[in-house]
């Protein structure tokens, strides 16, 4: 009882601090979206931008991790402890058919050995008047943060992004294809596996 009072004393403060920083990140990203020229000076502002959203995305993520932690100390016990699918974030961006997405695992329970298994991703649509299932791997081939391998391992006590850190990766769809949704799927060794879908978003 002790330790969940005090959870909950400790989680208000890092939730309030991951709305505070989201909402610089959304400034930083206006910021970036302004300073678009090709001038000397708006390249510098522009670089200082992106430092500033790849800072706030890792301090977001390094509060996202203290709040998965609370959470699951504070889980009801009648809850299933084990894994979490939690998002999948989707983010348009200026150039067609280029995503940036990020992916978060967490788990519940008080357990303090590593979570391991493996995850597969998966982006489900049709090509011409076929339902076609792509990998994630294959979307991100020649990008920053590229996935060497369809199935992804992963190892976590709290909580884990794909990429990691927290921050977004990009991702190409080919030409033809019509996404509808995503498909993750979670393996842990000796468990059921755990499947979520998300629905694809809007382009514009």
């Amino acid at each position: 009882m002790h330790r969940s009072q005090a959870a909950v004393l400790q989680a208000q403060p890092a939730q309030a601090r991951v709305v505070e920083l989201e909402r610089e990140l959304d400034q930083a990203r206006q910021r970036l979206a302004v300073v678009g020229s090709g001038e000397k000076v708006a390249q510098q502002a522009n670089e200082q931008s992106r430092l500033t959203i790849k800072l706030l995305e890792e301090q977001i993520y390094k509060q996202q991790q203290d709040l998965a932690f609370y959470k699951g100390v504070l889980a009801p016990g009648s809850r299933r402890d084990g894994l979490r699918i939690r998002t999948f974030e989707l983010q348009a961006t200026d150039r067609p058919r280029h995503f940036r997405y990020k992916l978060l695992l967490s788990r519940v329970g008080k357990d303090d050995q590593p979570l391991e298994g493996q995850l597969t991703v998966t982006v489900e649509g049709r090509q011409g008047d076929k339902d076609v299932s792509l990998p994630l791997a294959e979307l991100t081939r020649g990008m920053p943060d590229q996935l060497a391998e369809p199935v992804v391992p992963f190892s976590f006590k709290h909580f884990q992004a794909l990429p990691e850190a927290g921050r977004f990766a990009e991702l190409q769809l080919p030409a033809g294809f019509e996404p509808s949704q995503v498909k993750v799927r979670a393996e842990v060794k000796g468990e059921k596996p755990l499947e979520r879908t998300f629905k694809w978003i809007n382009e514009e």
